[in-house]
């Protein structure tokens, strides 16, 4: 029986997980959650799989949980996830929580040499270059992708030799607003970019897949994550979600990974491997429900998420982590209603343009641009 902790569990990818093992025959066993600000949905888990650690983002939480369930562990805040990271009796962290965030957590995981199953790409993104050098330091642990996509390539890049990949290609669904012009998206609405016409996922990640950053930080993740070359990472729209990922090899042969557009299969996937299980809630792929497979060319002159990423992923050093910091506060305020839609690129471009990127050292240093960035993009433009 793996043992396994999910930090994020009352998130997207947190109680897809949840189900996953809630019906996984006994092949896992939950020991550690964490949650935020769903107080409710967490004591809900708390009683429903009875882990023994548990940490929790604010202190009305972390009050209400010790009183109903003295016998836990339980950790508050920030520093509370990385508490839970560095307990020893588990097999597995999901590290599934939100934004950069979840940086720390990660990096205690991989000191605690345990498998990462990776669902925030921020940890990659922001401080890809110091997780890097960190998994060669501890060789016993390892990162298995759970976002579709890096799960799709990882799958495919089994199908043959790392010397012999000529190009990943990288699927995205064209997210809210495919087709859309620059006039189009003026005076769009939160509600608007909320209705993703594939995936159920979190506000946040709603929102950068439809200004396509999303995608743009998942090629700054697949560059670190295999080690692929910026020059030899495409991105591809397909409105379908049905193939998540693609690898070209040298001889043009391309290997796939096809599946429902549902999270379940590559969280699994990340726990399970390198074996395969059957999961009765993860859901067949029915090729005769399909209408087709379309692809197109991504519109980067309106969405320019991608190319954004691409200049941060080359300049490298510390300019990723900027960018991703100024999103996701761009972000934030585009949620609450102080910024415009199309405000978000421009935030990007502005902080990326007034950062000298520098070598990551250390967390720290990361945590200290990512303040400094979301310091300065509230200052600039919270009304």
């Amino acid at each position: 029986m793996k043992k396994i902790i999910v930090l994020g569990s009352t998130g997207s990818i947190g109680t897809n997980a949840l189900e996953i093992i809630r019906h996984s025959e006994g092949e896992f066993e939950l020991v550690g959650i964490s949650g935020h600000k769903n107080h409710k949905l967490l004591i809900e888990q708390i009683r429903e799989f009875k882990p023994k650690y548990v940490s929790v983002g604010t202190k009305e939480g972390y009050e209400k949980i010790r009183e109903e369930f003295p016998e836990l562990t339980v950790y508050l805040g920030e520093e509370g996830l990385k508490e839970l990271a560095g307990v020893k009796e588990y097999d597995i962290l999901l590290t599934a929580v939100s934004g950069a965030v979840g940086i720390e957590a990660t990096v205690e995981g991989i000191k605690n040499e345990k498998r990462i199953a990776l669902a925030n790409k921020e940890t990659m993104v922001a401080a890809g270059p110091y997780i890097n050098k960190l998994l060669k330091q501890y060789p016993k642990a390892c990162i298995i992708p759970v976002d579709s996509e890096h799960s799709a390539i990882f799958q495919s890049l089994l199908g043959g030799k790392r010397d012999e990949v000529k190009k990943i290609i990288i699927t995205a669904s064209g997210g809210t607003f495919r087709g859309k012009t620059l006039e189009d998206l003026k005076d769009v609405t939160v509600e608007q970019a909320l209705k993703h016409p594939n995936w159920s996922m979190g506000r946040k990640i709603t929102i950068d897949s439809s200004t396509l950053v999303n995608k743009g930080l998942e090629v700054i993740e697949a560059h670190e994550l295999f080690g692929v070359s910026y020059d030899d990472i495409e991105v591809v729209v397909h409105p379908q979600s049905i193939i998540h990922s693609m690898v070209e090899f040298k001889d043009r042969a391309v290997i796939a990974q096809l599946g429902a557009p549902d999270m379940k299969l590559p969280i699994q996937y990340a726990f399970t491997y390198p074996e395969r299980k059957a999961n009765e809630v993860i859901e067949p792929l029915d090729f005769f429900k399909l209408n087709g497979l379309t692809f197109e060319r991504p519109n980067t002159k309106v969405f320019k998420g991608i190319e954004l990423a691409f200049r941060a992923g080359r300049i490298g050093n510390t300019m990723p982590a900027v960018l991703n910091a100024a999103n996701e506060a761009a972000v934030d305020m585009f949620l609450r209603g102080k910024i415009k839609f199309l405000t978000i690129y421009e935030i990007l471009e502005r902080a990326m343009e007034r950062h000298i990127p520098v070598e990551i050292e250390s967390v720290e240093l990361i945590k200290k641009i990512d303040k400094e960035t979301r310091n300065w993009v509230y200052k600039q433009y919270e009304r």
